[in-house]
């Protein structure tokens, strides 16, 4: 049987290369994708335990502290270790990525004795000088900065000049789509920079370490409702918390999505390699029918032969499959730079011999069962009719295309008599096809999104797409200014837009207030509707399912000393435990506190860039407004992370794409050849032209081509948003508009048809060494 399969190999080296090269990317891809999926969540605990960094944080204004939140961290369930320490918490401006950024920081120093979250610098400069500063490992991967570079921070109209020395990791505020992330100073420059900030600057933070990480997010909520109740009114509590589940999910919902679609992406290599290998076999089979009748007729059985096709394909199976995983490894630092990129942490790849042979055993069997259900026919071939080429009694064709009767040029109904005749291979082409331009279209769309068109990808995080965000003095009229500022030029409208914290049974919820939920320009309610009336409220799924209430339920929602009754009337869509959101009317927040006005306002604008805008708003304004924020820029150096890493995905995906429609095309035409050689030398002495026959070949897989380029356009654009719901279902996404680029997806299926026409033609070329002589001689 071993002789058996290795000499079908060497009889056909093309075939095999081809489909080991199949079976390489899609043991390649399944690899990385389930090594990534599987080691994903544990990394994230391991860098916590590792760092020995917090499992939940607690930040806030040194006014707002009591001895008793100490004692109630320490004496909580399930909490290991806690610590306090003082802190310089401001938000600052900086430059970050491609543009400006706008972000919360906790400024720690550097020389102080802690336990929880101690400095572990990944890299640090050998000298030290009085303005060094230590910033997170992602201002490296992503923020574009070296060692040495300067670091100026803008905070309050005044700059401040920094040295990075060193990219500190943690896993709590690493990167900035939390919110706020961890600078360190050495104690001087510490000392420095806090004698010249004002009081509100100056702040403490609290860390706990638990024994259950899972129990983090519980702990936070328990933590600030405890200090909501035993707060003296006549303070104004400013406490805030993260956890490590909300940090967790955050970090890890992309590169999820991506180690996804290299899963997904890998099952639809593995399709086509199945759909390649049931082609070979069949034709196989067809073509070796005289030997097959040889062997059965020296005394093969039925099963000798049968097992020796399946271990031929084995082998390949066994060895594209090793040598893709080997190759794995080999990428996997790649996959480690978007990962740390993403996450701001350093992905060391660790050897997993189960995922490995996973791998291995899923793309083997699946190769078994189609080559076994090929070549089962084997078992029912007589040795006669077999040395007959297989013929049985009689094997007439219906002639579909008579030439005598045909009309229309003769080149194309040659070709098209080819089609007709192949009908079995161009099903398979045309799947192929169809799966490759559904996987392109697929990623285009999702880049497209992410890294051209943001609307709806930023729309995902429940933000509302302005293109200013001013937030107002105490003491201002809100209104005035809200009135004054839509008077100004390039100005399309201005919405009042709070985010504030309150209680809803039980349960701590950034909640929105505006006054008209329908001139904000990002719906995020799935189910029901935002809130009209003062009596209303919508939530999202994941308060909904805390306090187990849904659309037409009564929630109770304190904020200060009132509680106030409110009617659920819609449910929004949030991603993982960001999603503790409420929303309410202005005259229902006026129902909590009487003398409500709003404290932001956000700015909607046109024929203007923000920055000039800015600039003319605090000429005219300025007494009125405490900071403005560039969203457009914030949004642009937030999301540059994530432009990165799916374009890496992107163009994987087209390359495969590439890579597979030649090899595809390769394979059929040179398969073709071989078997009309005889038909291609006669038409040659009649004198038909070598280009003319590899037009007539080209043309014969046009209409497949363009068959499957269309089926495949089609499910993309129809079916790409569907698809991606389902992979960020988890995530809590439970409706995703993202926008289909029409255009696009026509320029990506034209694409792949030149493509497949100019491989056809390049291939086609070896009729160019068939001759009637040649056929005659040989």
């Amino acid at each position: 049987m071993m002789n058996l399969a290795m000499a079908n190999i060497r009889k056909s080296k093309s075939a095999t290369i081809s489909l080991f090269i199949f079976i390489l990317v899609a043991a390649l891809l399944l690899n990385i994708g389930l090594m990534v999926i599987t080691q994903l969540s544990t990394f994230f605990d391991q860098k916590a335990d590792q760092l020995n960094d917090p499992h939940v944080t607690i930040i806030m204004d040194q006014a707002s502290y009591h001895p008793t939140y100490g004692e109630f961290l320490a004496n909580y369930s399930g909490v290991k270790e806690t610590e306090t320490e003082e802190i310089i918490n401001i938000s600052i401006n900086f430059n970050f990525g491609n543009g400006e950024l706008t972000n919360s920081v906790v400024i720690f120093n550097a020389d102080a004795n802690r336990n929880i979250g101690p400095l572990k610098l990944i890299e640090k400069l050998n000298t030290s000088t009085t303005n060094d500063i230590f910033v997170p490992y992602s201002f490296k991967t992503n923020g574009g900065y070296d060692l040495g570079d300067d670091f100026i921070i803008h905070y309050q109209n005044k700059d401040y000049e920094y040295r990075i020395a060193g990219f500190l990791e943690t896993t709590m505020m690493g990167t900035n789509n939390i919110g706020v992330m961890k600078f360190m100073l050495p104690e001087s420059s510490y000392q420095t920079l806090a004698a010249e900030l004002d009081n509100q600057s100056k702040g403490l933070i609290m860390s706990a370490v638990m024994e259950d990480k899972t129990q983090s997010t519980k702990l936070e909520n328990d933590f600030i409702q405890n200090a909501k109740q035993s707060q003296v009114e006549e303070t104004t509590l400013n406490i805030w918390g993260l956890n490590f589940e909300l940090v967790k999910n955050v970090n890890t919902l992309t590169i999820n999505i991506i180690a996804t679609i290299l899963v997904a992406f890998a099952a639809i290599i593995v399709l086509v390699s199945l759909i390649v290998i049931k082609f070979r076999v069949s034709n196989n089979i067809e073509d070796g029918m005289a030997n097959i009748g040889v062997l059965k007729s020296i005394g093969y059985t039925s099963r000798q032969i049968l097992s020796s096709i399946i271990l031929q394909y084995i082998l390949i199976a066994l060895c594209g499959s090793i040598v893709g995983i080997a190759l794995s490894y080999a990428l996997m630092p790649l996959i480690g730079g978007i990962i740390s990129t993403l996450s701001g942490l350093i992905w060391i790849q660790s050897f997993d011999m189960i995922v490995n042979l996973i791998s291995i055993f899923f793309v083997t069997i699946c190769v078994v069962v189609v080559t076994l259900l090929s070549a089962f026919r084997v078992r029912k071939i007589l040795p006669v009719a077999a040395l007959r080429g297989g013929i049985q009694t009689h094997s007439f064709r219906k002639n579909r295309i008579p030439l005598e009767k045909g009309k229309g040029n003769l080149h194309f109904l040659l070709a098209m008599k080819s089609m007709l005749a192949n009908a079995k291979q161009n099903i398979m082409i045309v799947l192929i096809i169809m799966a490759l331009t559904f996987a392109t279209v697929f990623s285009v769309v999702l880049y497209y999104n992410i890294a051209s068109d943001k609307t709806a990808f930023v729309n995902l995080f429940g933000s509302e797409p302005a293109n200013v965000y001013i937030a107002v003095k105490s003491e201002a009229d809100t209104r005035d200014l809200l009135s004054n500022i839509e008077q100004m030029d390039h100005v399309r409208k201005v919405n009042i837009f709070d985010l504030i914290t309150t209680n809803i049974d039980g349960q701590i919820v950034y909640t929105n207030v505006t006054d008209h939920y329908n001139q904000l320009e990002n719906n995020i309610v799935y189910e029901g509707r935002q809130p009209k009336y003062e009596n209303e409220i919508s939530i999202s799924w994941v308060v909904s399912s805390q306090i187990d209430k849904g659309i037409g339920d009564t929630v109770e929602v304190e904020y200060g000393n009132e509680t106030v009754s409110y009617l659920v009337t819609g449910l929004s869509q949030s991603i993982g435990n960001l999603g503790q959101i409420a929303s309410l009317t202005m005259e229902g927040m006026q129902q909590l506190q009487s003398g409500y006005k709003g404290a932001a306002l956000y700015v909607y604008l046109e024929g203007i860039s923000t920055k000039d805008f800015i600039k003319n708003v605090k000429e005219q304004y300025g007494d009125d407004i405490v900071e403005t924020l560039d969203i457009d820029e914030n949004i642009e150096s937030q999301t540059s992370m994530y432009t990165a890493a799916v374009f890496a995905v992107m163009v994987m995906v087209l390359i495969i794409t590439i890579l597979v429609v030649v090899m595809i095309l390769y394979l059929v035409i040179k398969t073709m050849i071989t078997k009309r050689k005889q038909e291609f030398g006669v038409m040659k002495a009649i004198g038909y032209s070598t280009i003319q026959l590899m037009n007539q070949i080209s043309i014969s897989f046009l209409p497949v081509i363009i068959t499957g380029v269309i089926i495949g356009g089609v499910l993309g654009y129809f079916f790409t948003n569907p698809m991606l719901s389902v992979l960020l279902s988890n995530a809590g996404i439970k409706r995703l508009e993202f926008i289909i680029h029409l255009p696009t997806i026509i320029m990506i299926c034209v694409g792949i048809l030149i493509l497949a026409y100019i491989v056809s033609m390049f291939v086609s070329r070896k009729i160019k060494k068939i001759s009637a002589y040649g056929l005659i001689t040989e």
